[in-house]
């Protein structure tokens, strides 16, 4: 991954991963370890009425391409274990519109 890239994934974004396996779009909502060789990002989804969690770490050589489909302006935590618990339409009032 670019630089550039590793600079949009932050918590609140909504990105689409894809790797060896397939794609999953989702919203990132931890971003952990910054750029070491452990970094990782989790990504949120709901998936045929269930949530799903996958943390993919950032030095992956299975992740093939990242795409930033939006990232919010601001989110006022750094990790949005928070959204767990809440709707799609409370997800998109508390985060901007991201989900």
């Amino acid at each position: 991954m670019t630089k550039e890239i590793l600079k949009q994934i932050k918590p609140g974004a909504t990105v689409i991963v894809e790797d060896k396996f397939g794609s999953f779009k989702g919203i990132v909502i931890a971003r952990k370890h910054g750029k070491e060789a452990g970094a990782t990002f989790t990504v949120r989804a709901t998936v045929a009425g269930v949530g799903v969690e996958k943390i993919y770490p950032i030095h992956s050589p299975n992740i093939i391409n990242v795409k930033i489909l939006s990232s919010p302006k601001k989110v006022r935590r750094a990790k949005l274990y928070f959204i767990r618990k809440l709707s799609q339409k409370k997800i998109r009032q508390k985060i901007g519109g991201a989900a």
